[in-house]
């Protein structure tokens, strides 16, 4: 299989507009630059300070725009070709770029997906994506709601329950689907399912997943295209 470097482009400027996404409605936002995107303030909770945007980035692009006065800085390495030892990370943990052809049929969906559309629904959204957890639910901010090229859904059991979910975000002639997940009364199948779902026709999806969740991608017609390794500092 070849894969086209403008396919691996668009995925990770996808994944770095999600993450400037993130970081705007912290009231945080970052920069892009030729060859990375950067935040000089730290990122919310998993969000990288720095994501390479092009193969040929080098250390400088990133370790030189973020904010290294506490331990915790994280760069996301989006070709995993930089060595940062030398400036005092480690390697967080690595995975892959997924890709899935736009017009590839699409496996069926369970009813109930639908986009969230008020700051309750994103909070009852948050909670079941974080397994309960109110400080991690407490990342998804209302002002998320309001981006364009941004879409947070979410399944629904007949109860009004909510099953799974994910964010997507629309870029190019991509989306990105990101922080999918599946609570204990549902399955991953079912989720990458209502995800694509609400896709528009025509669109590509990317993102990047390890382990189980890139066996539960690849089930779902997403084919690996790349890797990426995370950093992080000490």
């Amino acid at each position: 299989m070849i894969i086209e470097p403008a396919v691996l482009g668009e995925a990770v400027r996808n994944n770095a507009l999600w993450c400037d996404t993130m970081c705007r409605a912290h009231g945080l936002p970052g920069a892009f630059g030729p060859r990375a995107w950067t935040n000089v303030r730290r990122t919310p909770l998993y969000y990288p300070d720095a994501v390479t945007l092009a193969a040929d980035a080098e250390a400088d692009d990133v370790v030189a725009g973020i904010d290294r006065t506490a331990p915790g800085a994280s760069v996301k390495d989006s070709h995993a070709r930089l060595d940062l030892t030398g400036e005092g990370f480690r390697p967080l943990f690595d995975a892959q770029w997924i890709h899935r052809p736009a017009g590839l049929p699409r496996p069926a969906a369970p009813a109930g997906w639908r986009p969230v559309r008020t700051p309750a629904e994103l909070a009852a959204w948050a909670l079941a994506w974080s397994d309960g957890d109110e400080d991690e639910a407490a990342l998804f901010h209302p002002e998320l709601l309001a981006e364009a090229g941004t879409r947070i859904v979410a399944g629904h059991a007949p109860d009004g329950a909510i099953l799974g979910g994910a964010v997507l975000t629309d870029s190019g002639t991509v989306t990105g689907i990101s922080n999918l997940f599946a609570t204990a009364a549902a399955d991953v199948a079912g989720s990458w399912a209502g995800a694509l779902s609400l896709v528009a026709p025509g669109r590509a999806a990317v993102g990047y997943e390890s382990g189980d969740d890139l066996t539960a991608a690849v089930a779902a017609g997403f084919e690996p295209i790349g890797p990426l390794r995370v950093w992080l500092a000490s």
